[in-house]
């Protein structure tokens, strides 16, 4: 059964760096597309960043420069540097897997495997 479980969540000043990782077990083979998403209480859940199985790296345009998605295929791990963290970066941050290739994070139907989350606050 597939598990994705992210760490490396916590509190940051503005400004500041976080960096999340994903580590994925139970599955068989790779995946195509992996992606971080965020949520805010109220909100929609929405794409971070996805990279997909040959490297390409596509961001949110709120992230673009700020942020870096890269994964360790040996490791089975998926990272998410933030740096130069804003307020609104805060967020619950999930990582999310699926089998088949995408170019664009989409929605959340758009994924199969989630993780529980992990929680991302920015003070200024």
């Amino acid at each position: 059964q597939d598990r994705l479980v992210e760490s490396g969540g916590g509190s940051a000043q503005a400004g500041g760096s976080l960096s999340l990782s994903c580590v994925a077990s139970g599955y068989t083979g790779g995946y195509a597309s992996m992606a971080w998403f965020r949520q805010t209480p109220g909100k929609e859940r929405e794409g971070v960043a996805i990279i997909a199985g040959d490297g390409d790296t596509e961001y949110a345009d709120s992230v673009k420069g700020r942020f870096t998605i890269s994964k360790d295929n040996a490791k089975k791990t998926l990272y998410l540097q933030m740096n130069s963290l804003k307020p609104e970066d805060t967020g619950m941050y999930y990582c999310a897997a699926k089998y088949a290739a995408r170019r664009n994070c989409g929605t959340r139907d758009d994924f199969d495997y989630w993780g529980q989350g992990t929680q991302v606050t920015v003070s200024s």
